[in-house]
């Protein structure tokens, strides 16, 4: 049997800026325990390069940034959501320097933050911290809930399911979250924490796919819990694909940031020597990401090669320097100089825009349980998510479900007796090598059948392959004690079930779910909902 675990007024299973946002809400009148998967900042948020989309610019609107975010999202968008989104982003931008992030300023003598553009928006609107935005963000939440006596925050834990109804030692079909189960990997037991209510908040599932950007822990944890606990996810076949990931085979996930197009950089076919954007679009390299991303796996394909060009060695050393800091030493260190030659990029998955269906306050399906960031489908992204819209959406987000928690406090019941976690029947694996082979398998059939363009015949022949895998997985999670890497695996698999699901289900190309089958875009935009 398992350890007994812990109570909180609240649960919150991620460290990111959704999570950390949501707690330190939180904690002005409740407990909170916050769990982290491995260490506290080995979440997304800390490897966001770009920055946020805000509309603090004289000449910009709040109805540009709708149109922008509603146009990338190829009309997919719930527009009520967006509307809610982009009216929040300033006063979300002036409590992140109220909590000490140091934006840039502008250039000038005015102490106005600086805005960068990037692809889809028609206005600057990026407030950022150099190239390293989501790492001062980062930062900053991590010292806050620190500080806060009202959260405890517990790294090392690999949660492995809701606990609901049917976990109550008195049966219930009610579906009533009442909190997690969790791996703690330093001591190998697994502990029930209960809540009156649980807040999602786990990222994405992006390292479904052989090459990603995403951290090592973005195995669709959250997403996988709120379906096997009878949640309805939406729209998991939009997986955004960054268009310029450092092309290096001992480097996997380096991102170039889109500020490096926004700022005047060129993508270049290395054969030629030439520009290729403008034969696919208008807009250049300043087109929506999936736009930029096919372009890129067309020329790679058309023309044989590995990689192409992203060049911005044209603008002035010290423009460079000063404007890409991080990117520019870490490339150095590689032996690649920005300054004076071209970056070789390719796509890489970056961004998961489907996910846990939720509604403005994040309430998802199930009683007690919320959902916000990279894990929800709130209706913010649509077919394709703006560029710098992710982190605000988690800030957001993270407030909007602390808030209806609060309001609704006096409703919310307290937890009854749940079952103890049981592995009276499981022994230690000696086969932690079925893990990897099934880890590398997923990631690479993902990537060659369900990636930047599809078609039937490859969906299908994933789907096959998932079939086969969950009869194994299963198996093994019958037999063996949970490990970190098992409960990765399990939820692994369970997001790339839901992605080709949803991929089969949408007969047309619309965003960044391309079909060779169907390329057309149909005439009304409908989400793909799967239902447990």
């Amino acid at each position: 049997m398992s350890a007994p675990g812990s109570h909180a007024d609240v649960i919150i299973v991620g460290s990111g800026a959704a999570g950390l946002t949501a707690a330190l809400a939180l904690a002005q009148e409740l407990k909170v325990l916050v769990l982290a998967k491995g260490a506290a900042t080995g979440g997304s948020t800390a490897w966001a390069q770009g920055g946020i989309a805000a509309v603090l610019d004289a000449g910009d609107t709040f109805e540009d940034h709708i149109r922008d975010t509603m146009v990338a999202g190829a009309g997919l968008n719930r527009a009520e959501t967006v509307e809610y989104v982009v009216e929040r982003a300033p006063h979300a931008i002036d409590r992140l320097v109220d909590l000490g992030v140091p934006f840039n300023k502008a250039f000038d003598s005015s102490g106005a933050l600086h805005l960068t553009r990037e692809g889809g928006h028609s206005h600057r609107r990026i407030v950022h911290v150099d190239d390293a935005t989501g790492w001062a963000v980062q930062g900053a939440l991590l010292s806050a809930v620190e500080a806060n006596p009202n959260i405890t925050l517990l790294p090392g834990q690999a949660c492995i399911d809701l606990i609901t109804g049917r976990h109550e030692t008195r049966y219930s079909g009610s579906g009533r979250v009442w909190g997690v189960y969790a791996l703690d990997e330093a001591t190998g037991r697994v502990e029930a924490h209960t809540a009156r209510a649980t807040i999602l908040a786990t990222g994405g599932a992006g390292r479904v796919y052989q090459f990603s950007t995403a951290p090592r822990g973005a195995t669709g944890d959250g997403i996988a819990m709120a379906w096997r606990a009878g949640a309805r996810v939406a729209n998991m076949e939009m997986m955004q694909f960054h268009p310029t990931c450092l092309y290096n085979l001992d480097v996997k996930n380096l991102l170039i940031t889109e500020a490096v197009r926004g700022e005047g950089g060129h993508l270049i076919n290395p054969r030629t020597g030439k520009r290729f954007m403008p034969f696919y679009d208008d807009r250049l390299e300043l087109a929506p990401r999936d736009v930029v991303a096919r372009a890129i796996d067309s020329e790679i394909k058309r023309f044989g090669l590995d990689y192409v060009h992203l060049d911005i060695s044209h603008m002035p050393e010290d423009f460079v320097r000063s404007h890409f800091p991080n990117i520019h030493e870490k490339l150095l260190g590689l032996g690649l100089d920005m300054t004076r030659e071209p970056i070789p990029v390719v796509p890489a998955q970056h961004y998961t825009c489907g996910g846990i269906v939720t509604d403005l306050h994040g309430h998802t399906d199930l009683p007690g349980l919320y959902a916000a960031g990279e894990c929800a489908e709130s209706g913010l992204h649509g077919a394709n998510r703006l560029a710098s819209n992710s982190l605000l959406e988690c800030l957001v987000f993270g407030e909007a479900a602390a808030s209806d928690i609060l309001a609704r406090w006096g409703e919310f019941d307290a937890p009854p007796p749940v079952c103890a976690w049981d592995e009276s029947r499981v022994s230690n694996s000696d086969e932690e090598v079925v893990i990897k082979q099934n880890w590398t398998e997923i990631r690479r059939f993902m990537w060659n059948y369900v990636g930047i363009v599809r078609s039937t015949k490859r969906l299908e022949r994933a789907q096959h392959r998932i079939r086969m895998l969950f009869d194994e997985v299963e198996d093994y999670y019958g037999q063996f004690r949970v490990t970190t890497d098992l409960i990765e695996l399990r939820n692994l698999l369970q997001s790339a079930d839901l992605i080709v699901r949803s991929a089969l289900k949408r007969h047309e190309s619309r965003g960044l779910h391309y079909t060779l089958d169907y390329p057309e875009t149909l005439p009304e935009a409908h989400d793909t909902v799967l239902m447990p």
